[in-house]
């Protein structure tokens, strides 16, 4: 019997192979576009992007002969996934939105979907594999070390992992943009997306200031000379390298290149070079822990 297989298509070159493989292995495939956040906007036409790429999705559907349902989910994304990102950096940390996108929107939004419609998995174009073993369903990075996307899918399930298939864990970015050359679609050579989930390349200080105030503060350099100004320890991270360029203000000339080493409260940012012992920690605290794959012994 003819399985069925929901799948996010995004309207780029990814998702698109991706259906493409699901279909010739098979599967009844139906596609979804989500549509999570219409704020962001092209700055030449002015449209949302959103709109650019859900043009391309029913594009893509047409030529793979696929039909395509539209989910509105722009209230829960805002609601779950922005208001806590800009709560977490309002008290200086660095959160990682795509991590909790597929863990709250995506593959739950996705699932509950697919089993309203009676289909028996969901698929995706992410770059990563998954393993079934005796015990359990183990997540491993993409066969594309360069494009594995494993990382972002860290906080899925057991259950998430069960009824979830991703066509392209075998394959390179290089093969899948091949592939769909091969057969003409017209994303074949369309740029991947990069920046926050559904969301798109953004000035994050600028994004993070619709709704977190300016807190100027001083940088000081790893033996507490001031060395500059910054408008809020909340707009950076750990790592990053420091300048006027991302809105700090530079008093004293520097030599050399220099980066956040510590955000020290209340509003202080500590800037050291490269190869400073402050950018080299030895012991990391790791909070609130997740095991995709728990019945399996930690060694």
């Amino acid at each position: 019997m003819q399985k069925t297989i929901l799948l996010a298509l995004s309207g780029g070159v990814d998702s698109s192979v991706a259906a493409l493989l699901l279909k010739k292995q098979g599967y009844n495939v139906i596609a979804v576009f989500m549509k999570n956040f219409s704020d962001t906007k092209n700055p030449l036409t002015m449209e949302c992007n959103y709109v650019e790429e859900k043009k391309m999705a029913q594009k893509m559907a047409a030529i793979l002969n696929i039909p395509l349902i539209i989910m509105d989910l722009e209230k829960e994304y805002k609601r779950d996934i922005i208001k806590l990102m800009y709560n977490s950096y309002s008290k200086g940390l660095t959160p990682n939105p795509d991590i909790l996108c597929n863990k709250i929107i995506k593959f739950p939004f996705l699932w509950k979907k697919a089993k309203s419609l009676k289909a028996d998995f969901i698929a995706t174009g992410h770059y990563a594999r998954i393993k079934k073993t005796k015990l359990s369903y183990e997540l491993l990075e993409g066969k594309d070390k360069t494009k594995d996307q494993s990382y972002f899918l860290s906080q899925l399930t057991q259950d998430d992992l069960s009824h979830t298939i991703f066509p392209l864990g075998e394959l390179k970015k290089s093969e899948v943009r091949k592939i769909a050359k091969e057969n003409k679609f017209p994303n074949h050579s369309k740029k991947s997306t990069s920046g926050i989930c559904f969301i798109g390349k953004v000035n994050m200080k600028s994004f993070l200031e619709k709704k977190i105030k300016n807190k100027k503060g001083a940088i000081l350099d790893e033996n507490n000379n001031l060395i500059g100004r910054h408008p809020g320890i909340m707009y950076y991270t750990i790592g990053q390298r420091i300048g006027n360029r991302i809105g700090m203000e530079i008093t004293n000339k520097i030599n050399k290149k220099l980066y956040v080493a510590e955000k020290k409260k209340p509003n202080t940012i500590i800037a050291v070079p490269k190869d400073s012992p402050l950018l080299k920690k030895q012991i990391i605290k790791i909070k609130k822990l997740h095991l995709i794959n728990p019945k399996e012994a930690i060694s």
